[in-house]
């Protein structure tokens, strides 16, 4: 039954037809509520009573639901209104490959692009146990920011087939949507065992990815024929023209992947789409370069045949005592397998971006922080031969773990502070304060290097405990602001770890000692270093992890660095993929799916949530208008997540408008609005130096900056009086955070207001009282955490606030109230009264737990009167993120 404009599906409003197919019509509608266009598949009312396609239908709603992607299309919804089922979808705005190849191949760099994220697409399929079996052009939509695969509607879980269909069955079918039992899918790109009617797996998509790759080269079909019997013949038994024949100028890596793809025998094809996906990408990098898991050429293959006939002589000559030690070495082969979190909690995006998996030295077990509903991070640790692990008691909010050489014990960071407990569970040891940890690593004599704080040079420490003294020294000449990350070498004296710049393009591993302070540049690099005993440096290029050969002796990279990991989780706050080593060849990292997503809403003072203010997305440090009546709030670019921009939300209007313009990984952050409501200030990210600007909130006028041009500048708290803007700046000549005030008026001269301890201690969280009188505050010079008042601007006096952790405080409009974040992410409220010019501390009081994005800092803000909370809520995932674990991860790689 068609569908007419203005005909409404619940919420839906039908705008007019998209198309149709085997399984449905689609239709773009509008969604009245959200105000944004969908499309919408239905399935036909006379179909509706027909139990296998209604159950069809089900089976997509399902699979579509469980693929969170962002090169699948988006199920939004589903629902049923007058017999008539239908999914709502993201409505992708493009063209399909199959019209974009009407007009002649894709140049090889677009192909490429499209088909490792086609690739990527299909693996996050796959590891849901779920088989696309209609991958074609048609099927898969061409936008402006990559390819889009559609149709999951001839998906179904991997199981055997109610029944096997003969080509002969298959053949007289005029729909690819057949009775049960018979083959679905069309067979222009249809794998040899699809067409048999054999059991399928995800390298059945393989090889029809294949086929849609060799079209998007070339330009023609893989296997072409005049009929449907004669394709499925050309399928099963001939060989489509080489790639290198049909268009000469493509490089030799792509001809000899895609044919790969294209392997009659399932074994001989690339066992999962996640290889493929990083095999495209590699080509797409290094060009016609690249030779990954090619046959020797001409030249090697010479050397090969004189090397064997020299070992054959050699073997006539000495006999079969010599044959004995020139017998084979059985093949390492690489294991890839996944690991879920324990029930009920799960790998969130705090407890992957900062407790992350880290494998034991041995490659036995894995420590990894999982999160629940309403709890703080905790570590995990599991033995990778059993099914199950144990939390370990006293980590709550533990970040960035690290194993003992002996694997006994575990170093993290939590509360403010360095510790470490034993592997099997057991009393937490505090070593010293750690203000916001970022990486440590042990040696075998009991030497713990670490990097205590964002803006630090490195630390040393006995892992029983002891002062800390520094082991390395931010170079000024090259802009250096931070060193993290360290990762000792095998000979346990030398250490690799990331310096820093300023300029972060500019930054660079490098190798350190307990013994000396001068360091030795090793390779550019913008991520963590590991190194890995095969003799290679694993490092991140983004999402992308990559080896290089590497030499402990000088210091020195060899070679070409190897893509051997795509999509790996990189937490760009902190310059951090999430993946380890171990000694022996096991290598576990993180997906980047899904990251980061959170909702703004509004709680009431019970945490009852009393209205949604957007969408889910990515958004960091809402600021509510002294009034109330809007919202500033950074928001990511959701193409790229790189990128991120001021938005302003009309909350009455319920409207938004974009007040800054970023460019290219350009993060324009921590709005901060000026008394009267017309400005807003916001640190930027402009050529690597981040610095405090001011704008006008209608978007009139230019961006001033109001901040010292030397260091990272950030605002958080504007005086009542429009004087002074109050923030911190990263100061790498002390290794420490200093808070700075700042003239609006004048602003070249920052006043200090605190000073940090080195490294060791760190002030944040500004926010200046609305009545001018008073700043609370964040400090961790008590080795944690807590929230403290002092007076302003003077700074004279201070009075803590929380008594068991305190972070991210904020006032009431009338400054009789305070609140702030605890050590268990619970909301606090404090009264704040006045005694003799003094602010007088009241009891602290819960109000609800609050379910934070990131690291506890810019979750809320408090409405004028107290009364409700805009809250950034994290989405934890609705199904399980399993850590991906690969066994003999280098066995590969020296194929390469």
């Amino acid at each position: 039954m068609a569908l007419f404009p203005g005909t409404h599906l619940g919420p839906y409003e039908i705008a007019g037809p998209l198309g149709s197919g085997g399984m449905g019509e689609v239709y773009r509608a509008r969604d009245t509520r959200l105000e944004r266009t969908v499309a919408i598949k239905i399935l036909p009312r006379e179909l509706s009573n027909d139990p296998i396609r209604k159950q069809r239908f089900d089976r997509e709603a399902k699979t579509i639901s469980s693929l969170n992607h962002p090169h699948i299309c988006v199920l939004h919804d589903v629902g049923s209104q007058d017999g008539i089922d239908y999914l709502v979808m993201e409505c992708v705005e493009g063209e399909t490959l199959a019209k974009r190849l009407e007009k002649g191949p894709l140049p090889v760099d677009q192909a490429l692009r499209y088909g490792t994220q086609i690739a990527d697409a299909l693996d996050k399929a796959h590891r849901n146990c779920v088989v696309h079996r209609d991958l074609k052009p048609g099927n898969i939509m061409v936008t402006s920011a990559g390819a889009k695969l559609l149709d999951f509607g001839l998906a179904k879980p991997v199981a055997p087939l109610a029944s096997v269909a003969t080509l002969t069955a298959a053949v007289t079918q005029s729909s690819p949507m057949t009775e049960q039992g018979a083959i679905v899918g069309t067979f222009q790109y249809m794998s040899p065992e699809q067409i048999e009617g054999k059991d399928l797996d995800g390298r059945s998509d393989i090889f029809s990815l294949g086929a849609v790759l060799y079209e998007m080269v070339t330009g023609k079909r893989a296997f072409e024929g005049k009929s449907q019997l004669s394709v499925a013949s050309a399928i099963l038994e001939k060989e489509p023209a080489p790639i290198s024949v049909v268009k000469p100028m493509t490089p030799p890596a792509l001809d000899r992947c895609i044919k790969r793809c294209l392997s009659k025998e399932v074994e001989r094809r690339w066992q999962n789409a996640g290889d493929l996906a990083i095999e495209l990408q590699y080509i797409a990098e290094v060009g016609s370069q690249a030779t990954s898991l090619s046959r020797p050429t001409g030249s090697a293959r010479g050397h090969r045949v004189w090397a064997a006939a020299g070992i054959a002589l050699v073997a006539l000559f000495s006999g079969l005592g010599l044959a004995y030690f020139l017998r084979p070495v059985p093949e390492r082969r690489v294991i890839r397998s996944s690991i879920l979190p324990p029930e009920k909690l799960s790998f969130g995006e705090s407890a992957n971006s900062w407790a992350a998996a880290a494998v034991s030295p041995d490659g036995s077990r894995i420590v990894v922080g999982v999160i629940g509903q309403a709890s703080r991070e905790m570590l995990y640790v599991r033995p990778l031969d059993a099914l199950t692990g144990q939390i370990l008691a006293g980590t709550e909010g533990a970040s960035f773990p690290f194993w003992s050489p002996d694997g006994r014990s575990i170093g993290f960071f939590a509360d403010g502070q360095l510790k470490t407990i034993d592997a099997s569970s057991g009393p937490v040891q505090v070593l010293c304060p750690a203000p916001e940890g970022r990486g440590g690593t042990w040696n075998r004599d009991g030497v713990i290097v670490f990097a205590p704080s964002p803006v630090a040079n490195l630390y040393r420490i006995a892992a029983t405990g002891g002062t800390p003294a520094a082991v390395t020294k931010l170079d000024a000449a090259r802009h250096e602001d931070t060193h993290r990350w360290p990762q000792f070498l095998p000979d346990g004296r030398h250490f690799l770890y990331l310096a820093r710049t300023l300029d972060i393009s500019s930054s660079e591993i490098h190798v350190g000692s307990i013994d000396s302070a001068e360091p030795a540049s090793v390779v550019g690099a913008m991520g963590n270093p590991v190194y890995a005993a095969a003799g290679y440096l694993v490092y991140p290029r983004g999402n992308l992890l990559v080896a290089q050969m590497f030499d402990t002796d000088r210091f020195r990279v060899s070679g070409e660095a190897v893509p051997i990991a795509d999509q790996v989780l990189f937490n760009g706050n902190v310059n951090y993929a999430s993946f380890s080593l171990s000694g022996n060849g096991v290598l576990a990292f993180t997906r980047a799916v899904g990251e980061g997503v959170s909702e703004l809403i509004w709680s009431d003072r019970n945490g009852k949530t009393v209205g949604r203010v957007s969408e889910p997305g990515r958004y960091f440090g809402p600021s509510l208008s002294p009034d109330g009546r809007k919202l500033a709030v950074e928001v990511y670019d959701p193409r790229t997540h790189a990128n991120s921009d001021i938005w302003i939300y009309d909350l009455t209007r319920g409207s938004r408008t974009r007040l800054t313009y970023s460019q290219s990984n350009e993060r324009n952050r921590l709005p901060v609005w000026s008394p009267d409501g017309s400005r807003i200030a916001f640190s930027s990210s402009r050529g690597g130096h981040t610095q405090i600007y001011e704008k006008a909130v209608n978007g009139v006028g230019a961006e001033n900056v109001v901040s010292p041009r030397e260091g990272h500048s950030y605002a958080t708290t504007w005086s009542q009086d429009g004087q002074f803007i109050a923030g911190f700046q990263e100061n790498s000549q002390h290794g420490g955070l200093q808070f700075l005030v700042l003239s609006r008026l004048s602003g070249d001269k920052p006043i200090p207001f605190l000073q940090g301890i080195s490294g060791l201690s760190r002030f944040t969280f500004a926010r200046i009282s609305p009545n001018g009188k008073w700043i609370a505050y964040s400090s961790w010079e008590s080795g944690r955490g807590e929230t403290y008042i002092s007076s302003f601007p003077s700074g004279a006096g201070t009075w803590q606030v929380s008594t068991n952790g305190g972070n991210d405080p904020h006032w009431r409009r009338d400054a009789k109230e305070l609140f702030y974040i605890s050590r268990d992410d619970t909301l606090m409220s404090v009264e704040i009264s006045e005694q003799n010019g003094s602010p007088v501390v009241g009891k602290s009081q819960p109000l609800f737990r609050t379910r934070r994005v990131t690291s506890p800092d810019w979750v809320y803000d408090v409405s004028p009167d107290g009364s409700r909370f805009l809250i950034n809520r994290l989405l934890l995932p609705s199904g399980p993120e399993p850590i991906t674990m690969v066994v003999n991860w280098d066995a590969e790689l020296k194929k390469k």
